[in-house]
C-alpha cells in the first residue's frame, strides 16, 4: 500500500502531534508499505526531500509565517502530484492545507482519513484570530470531504465543537505510543546532576512552554507541595526558550521561575530525544499535565509515563483525563484549579509506591503497530466501500 501522510510539522520539529506521525508512519513502513511525509519545510535548514528510516520526506517552502502557520505557495502542486501517486491519504489536524488535500483524495476515489489531534487556539491578536477562523473553516472542509475522522477516545469526540458534528465519521483508535529500551545505568545518569540519590520527590512535566499547557497552574500549586514535601524537584522536559508566539508567556512566569531554581526546586532539562525521554520517566514520582483547553486531547506523555510505573496528575479535559481513568494511575483536578492540583499531587506522591503499573493492557493498547494495523483495516473498509458506490452507478 502506498500511503501519503501530510501535516504542516514533522519531525525533528517537537510535539505530540508530530511524535504521533512519526511513530504512525514508521509502524507502516516496518509493515511493509511506501510512506511519504508531506509537510514543510518550516526550517530552511531542512532538505528539501529525504528519505529517512525507509520514510520518504517532502518538504515545500514556507514564504512567510502567521503566527504558527505556515503559507506554501508549492504545497497545493505537490499535494497534486502526490495524491495521484498514492493508494490512501492520511492527514494530521488542525491543518490549514487539509481540505484541498481531502478533495484531491475524494475526486480521485482514493481513500482519506483525518487524524484529529486537538483543536486549535492561537494567540490573541486581530491577524493571528482570522488566521484561527480560517483554518476552522478549512477543516469543516476538510472533514465534509473526507471518508473517516479518527481521534483517540470518544470522551474527546464527544465534547469536541469540531469533532462532535461528525460524529457518523468518527472511528476512534489508541495512539502509538513506544519508548526505546533503557538499563539502569542510563536511568541513573540521567539523575546524576541534581537526584543522584533518589531520595528528592520529583514531579515531571513534559511539554513545549506553551500558554494552554497551564504551567502558571503547577507554579501556584508548588508551595503546598514544597511544604509537605521540601525537597520536592519539578523537570520540566521540552523546549522552553524562545519559542513562536509564546515569548511573553515565558516572560511573564519566568522570575518565580528563577526563584525555584535558585532554590534547587525546579530544573529546566530542555529538549529530549526518545532515548533520553526513555532515561527521564524512571526517575520520576509524578507526571503532571495541568493543561487549560482542548488543544490539547489525550497527552501522549501520560501513556509513556505510565508504561514506566509513573503515575500522572491531569487536568479534568476531555480525552486529557481518560488515560488516568482507563488505568487507574493517578488523579484528576479541576482545569485552572491549582489548590485541586496541589492536592491530587501531594495524595499521589504520599501513595506512590502503592500504585501499580497496567503493564499488560498498556503494551498491548498502546503498541504502535495495532495503531497500524487499525488504519490499514479503515484504509480497506473505505475502497471496499467505494467500490460497492461505483458498481452502484454502473
Amino acid at each position: 500500500m502506498r500511503i501519503l501522510i501530510v501535516l504542516t510539522y514533522y519531525r525533528p520539529h517537537t510535539s505530540g502531534l508530530t511524535i504521533y506521525a512519526e511513530r504512525l508512519a514508521t509502524a507502516f513502513a516496518k509493515r511493509g508499505h511506501a510512506v511519504t511525509i508531506l509537510t514543510s519545510q518550516y526550517d530552511r535548514a531542512l532538505p528539501r526531500e529525504e528519505i529517512k528510516d525507509g520514510i520518504r520526506i517532502v518538504r515545500a517552502p514556507v514564504l512567510f509565517r502567521i503566527s504558527k502557520g505556515v503559507v506554501m505557495p508549492t504545497f497545493g502542486g505537490l499535494a497534486s502530484k502526490l495524491v495521484a501517486e498514492h493508494d490512501v491519504i492520511q492527514l494530521h489536524l488542525p491543518q490549514f492545507d487539509a481540505a484541498g488535500v481531502a478533495l484531491r483524495g475524494r475526486i480521485l476515489q482514493k481513500p482519506t482519513v483525518i487524524t484529529y489531534h486537538c483543536d486549535l487556539i492561537m494567540p490573541p491578536g486581530l491577524l493571528s484570530g482570522l488566521a484561527n477562523q480560517a483554518v476552522k473553516f478549512m477543516s469543516h472542509l476538510a472533514a465534509r470531504f473526507t471518508h473517516r475522522i479518527v481521534t483517540y477516545t470518544q470522551d474527546y469526540a464527544d465534547h469536541s465543537p469540531y469533532m462532535n458534528r461528525y460524529l457518523d465519521k468518527v472511528t476512534i483508535i489508541p495512539p502509538p505510543v513506544v519508548l526505546p529500551p533503557v538499563d539502569a545505568e542510563q536511568v541513573r545518569a540521567f539523575a546524576a546532576r541534581t537526584n543522584p540519590d533518589g531520595r528528592k520527590p520529583i514531579i515531571g512535566m513534559a511539554a513545549r512552554f506553551a500558554t494552554e499547557k497551564g504551567v502558571e497552574v503547577l507554579l501556584a500549586a508548588l508551595p503546598p507541595v514544597l511544604e509537605k514535601f521540601p525537597e520536592a524537584q519539578v523537570w520540566f522536559a521540552g523546549p522552553y526558550e524562545n519559542i513562536t508566539g509564546e515569548e511573553g508567556y515565558f516572560a511573564r512566569l519566568s522570575g518565580r521561575i528563577h526563584e525555584l531554581e535558585a532554590s534547587g526546586h525546579w530544573v529546566f532539562t530542555g529538549s529530549l530525544d526518545p532515548a533520553q525521554m526513555a532515561a527521564f520517566y524512571p526517575n520520576l514520582d509524578v507526571l503532571v499535565l495541568p493543561s487549560l483547553n482542548s488543544t490539547e486531547s489525550f497527552g501522549l506523555v501520560q501513556i509513556e509515563a505510565m508504561m514506566n510505573g509513573v503515575p500522572c496528575v491531569t487536568a479534568d479535559l476531555p480525552g486529557v483525563r481518560q488515560p488516568v481513568r482507563i488505568h487507574n494511575m493517578g488523579e484528576i483536578f479541576p482545569v485552572g484549579d491549582s489548590e485541586g492540583m496541589a492536592r491530587a499531587m501531594i495524595n499521589v506522591l504520599s501513595r506512590r509506591k502503592t500504585i501499580l503499573t497496567d503493564d499488560a493492557n498498556l503494551l498491548a493498547r498502546y503498541n504502535p503497530d495495532a495503531t497500524a494495523v487499525a488504519y490499514e483495516n479503515l484504509f480497506v473498509q473505505i475502497a471496499g466501500e467505494l467500490a460497492a458506490s461505483e458498481r452502484q452507478v454502473d
